[in-house]
C-alpha cells in the first residue's frame, strides 16, 4: 500500500481516487501515523436478489428421508 501525506493527498486527491478505483489501496498518513485509506468501493448488493437466488436453491435441493431439521440439531448438541 503506497502512503502519502495529507498535505500531498489534498493536492493530487483526483490522482489518489483514480488509482484507487483501479484497485490500489492508498494511505494517508497524518503527521507521520496512518490516518485513512482510500480503497475502491464495494458494489452495491441487491438483498432482493441474493434471497431470491437463496429460494431457488432451496426449491432445487432434494430432501434427504429421515433427516429432520430437529435431528440435525439435535446432533450438533451432542
Amino acid at each position: 500500500m503506497k502512503q502519502v501525506g495529507l498535505f500531498e493527498a489534498k493536492q493530487k486527491l483526483s490522482e489518489l481516487v483514480d488509482r484507487a478505483v483501479r484497485g490500489e489501496r492508498i494511505g494517508i498518513t497524518r503527521r507521520g501515523k496512518l490516518a485513512v485509506e482510500i480503497i475502491p468501493a464495494r458494489e452495491q448488493i441487491d438483498v432482493r436478489q441474493v434471497f431470491a437466488e437463496i429460494e431457488k436453491i432451496r426449491k432445487s435441493s432434494k430432501k434427504i428421508p429421515g433427516v429432520t431439521v430437529k435431528s440435525l440439531i439435535e446432533e450438533g448438541r451432542m
